[in-house]
């Protein structure tokens, strides 16, 4: 199978990147302007200056940076820092297991971000467009 699909390793990484990263900005979209079923129960997105303000500004803004290729490397190693982050203090109080505490997610968005964080943003993106990255 790997010499079959090997052939198209950057554009499934670049998928992948994209797919993540806009998944990802849709889950600060929830936070910050409370669309996709995001509003709380009073109808307030969350306050720019609170932790959820925060997360809602690093997931939204970093979620495009990594889905366009720019500056992803350094965007992604804040979210996956951030996911981690919300796994530990939202998911991890309420049993050990992440099957269990409902984290399963936040885990794998934890290490996808370190890995496209390490790997680079690959030939289709923007940063590499400009010139502005390393490529693989």
């Amino acid at each position: 199978m790997e010499r079959v699909l090997g052939r198209y390793m950057s554009t499934f990484f670049a998928l992948l990147r994209i797919v993540a990263g806009l998944m990802y900005a849709c889950h600060g979209a929830q936070k910050l302007f409370g669309v996709f079923g995001g509003v709380d129960k009073q109808g307030a997105t969350a306050a720019l200056f609170s932790q959820m303000g925060l997360a809602g500004i690093i997931e939204f803004f970093g979620g495009l940076l990594i889905a366009l290729g720019l500056f992803s490397s350094y965007a992604a190693f804040i979210a996956s820092g951030q996911m981690a982050a919300g796994y530990f203090m939202a998911h991890a109080p309420r049993g050990f297991w992440p099957i269990q505490n409902q984290g399963e997610l936040a885990v794998v968005y934890c290490f996808l971000f370190l890995f496209i964080a390490a790997h680079g943003p690959g030939p289709w993106s923007l940063g590499s467009m400009l010139g502005s990255s390393r490529q693989r």
